[in-house]
């Protein structure tokens, strides 16, 4: 029997699927990266590097969103995301570093204008 995508009809397989082919592949590497990383020390070279470019990657994707956002977030003006956005790292700094006060903080900004 050759199963694809549609030979499943129910209203909870595209939940699965998605569950499935989004967590797999991630959760692979993951435990990979724990497996390897738990033989390098912490401040070795390769260990280093590694975190510089996952903050690089981090740092682009939130960028890009702020600077070219597309969809509902493309209809705010650029003042508005700047304002979020510094609103969300005073959040962050002064909850000593909590990312989700500074998440919560901008998004807080965020809702508010679009119901102002």
């Amino acid at each position: 029997m050759n199963q694809t995508f549609f030979s499943v009809d129910a209203w909870w397989w595209p939940y699965v699927f998605i569950l499935l082919a989004g967590s797999l592949p991630t959760n692979m590497w993951r435990w990979l990266g724990v497996f390897v990383g738990g033989a390098l020390r912490d401040d070795s070279d390769l260990l280093l590097w590694v975190r510089a470019v996952a903050s690089a990657l981090i740092a682009g994707v939130i960028s890009k969103l702020i600077l070219f956002p597309s969809g509902p977030l493309g209809e705010t003006s650029m003042l508005l995301r700047l304002g979020a956005t510094a609103i969300g790292m005073a959040a962050f700094w002064l909850c000593r570093k909590s990312i989700l006060a500074g998440v919560v903080a901008a998004e807080a900004v965020l809702l508010a204008a679009l119901f102002i």
